[in-house]
């Protein structure tokens, strides 16, 4: 099942280290079969508040999302980012074929009704 790895980036001022994060992020995703789905792209903000943008890189499963994060080759670089830019990062899996939000409905009201 596809997997995501999201990013709620709040950048600060442009840095040297960023540049050189971003053009070397993607010998990093390769292995694992990562690839940019959402980058630097201009929020619409619906509802709330979003201060900065957001990144989605895909992966094939968890298990490959799970092993470049923690992959030697992006816990090299990952401090030429965290040093300037402020970010939430999280993995989420997506979800199988055939999904339907109203299975998820009826499993929420079974459970709440106890």
């Amino acid at each position: 099942m596809t997997a995501f790895a999201l990013a709620h980036l709040r950048p600060g001022a442009p840095h040297p280290e960023v540049f050189d994060y971003i053009e070397r992020i993607q010998a990093t995703l390769d292995p694992f079969g990562g690839r940019f789905l959402v980058h630097g792209a201009e929020v619409e903000v619906m509802e709330g508040s979003w201060p900065g943008t957001v990144v989605v890189i895909g992966f094939p499963d968890m298990a490959r999302a799970r092993d470049w994060y923690a992959s030697p080759a992006y816990l090299d670089i990952l401090p030429l980012r965290t040093r300037h830019v402020d970010c939430d990062v999280v993995l989420v899996p997506g979800v199988p074929d055939g999904y339907h939000p109203a299975v998820t409905a009826a499993k929420l009201r079974a459970a709440a009704a106890g």
